[in-house]
Formats: C-alpha cells, structure tokens, sequence
C-alpha cells in the first residue's frame, strides 16, 4: 500500500501551496532581534517559560529558524491542573518586521516553511503546534481540557510573550483546521493581532443540520462525474468481500490493526462514504478521468480508494495519533454528513464517520451544541480584518464563515479545492486580499528602511508555502 502523503492524511488542512504571485518584502539582517540588543538566541532565552531546543538550518534567505518550547497551563482557568510544554518553531529576521502567528490546527512542522502572508510582508513567523498534537500533550490522561476556548487561551499567551521582541504589527494565518483556530482565537482576544488571513476553514453552525453538505456534493462539478463517483463507491462495497480481504492483509503485512475503529469491514465503509468529499476536497478537474468506471478491475477501485479516501488512516497505527481532532469534532467542532441514497443496501454500520468511531470507548464525549453558534455570531456580528480565501469546489466550506466587521472579505478561487492560496485568486481579488494584508501590517510603515517591495515571483515559488501544513484528518467538516 502506498504511503499516505500529509495532503491525503489530513483532510481539512490545507495543503502546502506555492506563494508564487504574492510581492516580497525585503528583510533586514537576521542576525539580531533588533538594533543593540544581542543575540536573537540570548532575547528568546530571556523570555519566561521559553526552551530554545535547537536551531536548524532555515533555507530561507536573511531568515534563522529555532524549534521552541513553551510552558503553558494544562487549564488556563485552574493553576492547580499543572503546565504542559507547547511546541512552537520560529523563523526570524528582525525586529523592526511585522510577525505573522501560524497556526497549525495540528502538530507544528519542524521544516522552515513561510505562509503567503509572512512572504508578502517579509515578516517573522511563529508557528504553534495545537495542544493535544505532536509533543505538545499535558501528561494528566483525558482530553477534557482540549477546547476552543484553551487553544485560543494557549495562542494569547504566545502572541503576549512574543510582542516583548517582536513589537510592530501581527497577522495570523492559518488552512483549514488551522484556520478555524485562528478564528477562535480572535474569538476570544480580538486585539491580539492586527488582522487575520484564513484559508479552507470550515464552519459547521449547527450539528445536526448537515444538509449544506449534502447539497454541495450533489452539485458540484458535472452530472457525469457525481455519477462516476456514486458508481464506484458502489462497486467497491459490491465486492465488500474482496476488498476487506485485501485490507486484513495489508494491516496483518504491517502489524497494524483495526481496534480503534472496530475492525476493517466498518473501515473500508468509512472510507467508502468518505471518497466523495475527499475526491473534492483534494482534487482536480484532471482527476475526474481517473476515477474507475463500472467494469474496473478490482484492483483498479481498491488502488482508487486507497489514493482517494487514505486507507491507512483508519487502522490503529494512524488513527490513535488523531483520537484529538475526533475528539473535538464530536465535542465542539461538529461533522459532516454525505449522500448514501444510491448505497442503499449496501451499508452495514448506522452513524459510521460519525466521530465516536475514531475515539476509544473509554474517552466520554459530549457535544457542546453552542460552542460553533457563538463563534459564528462574533464574525457576522463582531468580525473585523477577517480574509477568508475558499475554493469554489470545496465540500468542506459549504458552510463558510460569513464576516460581518469592518474591513473584511470572503474571496473565491473558482473551481479551486481545498488547498488554494491567496495566489490562487483572480488577479482583481489577488491585488485586494495583499492590499488588505499590507494595510493592517502597517502599509508603506511595513517596508524596512532603504528597501522597496520586490515582485520575484520564482523567489516566493522556492518559499515552499503558501499555507504551511495543511491537511486534515477530518474529511470535511470541522476539522484539521
């Protein structure tokens, strides 16, 4: 079996993407966080609660990046409930720069790699890893304490510290489940930075009407297509037997197993009745061609499925790693639901890509029915310098956050999915979302002194991001 990459393995992140098309501009010497204060490495280690763990080459030109860490409280309403170690990276340049806060959703990559909008304004960038992901987990069991309102709680006391070095404007940024997170945070501490770019979030309302949904991907694309696909998803479960079979020996040859989710056949429906929304969320026009027709092989709508839907994810190996993202989804977050009429017959397991499937019994969930309605009633009502960029052919924003604040924008990539960048836009919504960017970081202040703006689009190419780490387990709604 292939190996999953990070596009397929997450699937409301957005993916890495190219920042070609977006104006640098230039940095000042990296050396130092500012004019007569030492070393960057003495100002990051004078910060209370501040680990420096490593520095590590950057390949960013004028650019030093370091892997951090950061004491923070298990519950920031209760001292008593102790501290856990946050893993964040840095990428610094100077001072006197704007600083863009990158937030993950997940775990933090620990690969220097600039958003769009660090590229744009020539900025620092610091990237936090979600509490509960990576080694970012408090060593107290449960996961009671992984909440919108903490994270938003854990990313204030991040942008609080860093504001001691890095004192001009902030933007924060984010796709997909990192990108709700930045909503959130701006939820609950709205003057932490000046504006905030957010890619592919998804913003499910209400839990139980999953309807949007459902529409979406019995509307997009074409006819032929939406048929294909409702064709191929029931060739595979017509050859259940075949391919469970196939699945059993792939985890056996691996040593993984199906105890999360309860055994391969519930499994292969998931990934079933996630393929629609996932060949949407992460693909193109060009891969309509490749989905299998009614008389495929057996190997061909296995290997379909498999590029599709991420097999792997949901065998122990994978899955336990995730057991947080579920975990939110079923208690705050929400998911999605699919069609199935044309699956009629065809389905064994009620509720299957619910989230309780993907959290062990043992962990109690329950659902916060409130938490995403007061969370949209803030933007519509209270969203100032909010960008959302979305592709048109994108499940997982079939609900969209609908900003109601000054000086805010929802624009679209026609016919884009899940992984689109500010460059992605047409060219009119390009120049107004780097517009907006620059004018809450300041404007023409933004320009370091003696330096112009630059427009190297192959420079930005060879940044390697326009929205770092983006994908998610979740498949749609809510979710990484």
């Amino acid at each position: 079996m292939r190996g999953l990459t990070r596009r397929r393995l997450l699937t409301t992140a957005a993916s890495a993407a190219s920042a070609a098309g977006l104006a640098a501009l230039p940095a000042r010497a990296a050396d130092r966080p500012g004019p007569g204060t030492g070393d960057v490495v003495d100002a990051l280690r004078a910060l209370p609660g501040l680990r420096v763990i490593e520095e590590r080459p950057s390949g960013v030109p004028g650019h030093r990046f370091f892997v951090l860490g950061l004491r923070q409280p298990v519950d920031h309403t209760d001292p008593g409930a102790g501290t856990f170690e946050q893993r964040l990276t840095l990428l610094h340049t100077a001072a006197e720069r704007p600083t863009v806060l990158f937030t993950t959703g997940y775990e933090v990559p620990l690969t220097a790699r600039r958003a769009e909008a660090t590229v744009a304004l020539g900025g620092n960038q610091i990237g936090v890893e979600h509490r509960f992901f990576g080694t970012s987990r408090p060593a107290a069991p449960g996961l009671t304490r992984l909440t919108i309102r903490q994270a938003a709680d854990d990313h204030h006391r991040v942008v609080r510290l860093f504001r001691r070095l890095y004192p001009r404007a902030w933007i924060s940024t984010g796709g997909s489940k990192g990108g709700m997170a930045c909503v959130y945070h701006r939820r609950f501490h709205p003057h932490d930075v000046d504006g905030t770019v957010v890619h592919s979030a998804p913003n499910n309302v209400d839990d139980r009407d999953d309807s949007a949904y459902v529409r979406f991907l019995e509307r997009v694309g074409t006819p032929a297509v939406r048929d294909a696909l409702k064709e191929a998803q029931r060739q595979i479960l017509l050859r259940r037997a075949e391919m469970v079979a196939r699945y059993e020996s792939w985890a056996a040859a691996t040593g993984d197993t199906f105890r999360i989710v309860g055994g391969a056949d519930k499994a292969l429906e998931i990934a079933v009745l996630r393929a629609s929304f996932m060949f949407w969320q992460n693909g193109t026009a060009a891969d309509a061609a490749a989905v299998p027709g009614p008389d495929a092989s057996t190997d061909a709508l296995y290997a379909w499925l498999e590029d599709t839907a991420g097999l792997p994810l949901y065998a122990d190996s994978t899955a336990r790693h995730y057991v947080p993202y579920w975990y939110q989804l079923g208690t705050q977050l929400g998911y999605l639901n699919v069609p199935t009429a044309h699956l009629d017959g065809l389905l064994r397991y009620p509720g299957a890509i619910e989230p309780r499937s993907f959290v062990p019994r043992a962990v109690p969930m329950r659902f916060d029915s409130g938490a995403m309605r007061d969370i949209d009633d803030w933007v519509r009502g209270h969203g100032d310098r909010l960008l959302f960029v979305n592709g048109g052919q994108d499940p997982s924003v079939a609900e969209s956050f609908r900003p109601g604040g000054r000086d805010s924008r929802v624009l679209w990539v026609p016919g884009g999915n899940h992984h689109v960048t500010v460059a992605d836009l047409p060219a009119a919504d390009r120049a107004e979302a780097v517009a907006m960017i620059r004018r809450w970081a300041g404007g023409a202040a933004a320009v370091p002194s003696g330096g112009g703006r630059t427009t190297d689009r192959n420079a930005l190419a060879a940044s390697g991001v326009g929205r770092p780490g983006a994908a998610s387990v979740n498949g749609g709604r809510g979710g990484t």
